[in-house]
């Protein structure tokens, strides 16, 4: 079982979140459908650190970014998703 922090809640429960993929950067709204595709579709399973989304579904209903080791599930940090400019 994994404790994430949550910036508003504090340490909760991973059952209170669901997953949501590596937080990376998306393409525009203009780009081709192969280049949407291959942003949703195509995913890496590295070993190591990697930011994540979380969504705290039972919780403040925000999505958090949390820095986690994919082997030993590890958890360093989580903070606020940043907001495109």
């Amino acid at each position: 079982m994994l404790i994430i922090p949550c910036p508003w809640c504090g340490d909760r429960d991973e059952s209170e979140f669901s997953y949501g993929g590596a937080a990376r950067p998306l393409p525009s709204l203009d780009a081709d459908a192969e280049a949407w595709r291959h942003a949703l579709y195509s995913h890496d399973n590295p070993k190591g650190w990697r930011e994540e989304l979380w969504f705290h579904e039972f919780g403040c209903r925000k999505w958090v970014v949390v820095r986690r080791h994919t082997v030993s599930q590890e958890i360093v940090d989580s903070r606020q998703p940043e907001n495109p400019s």
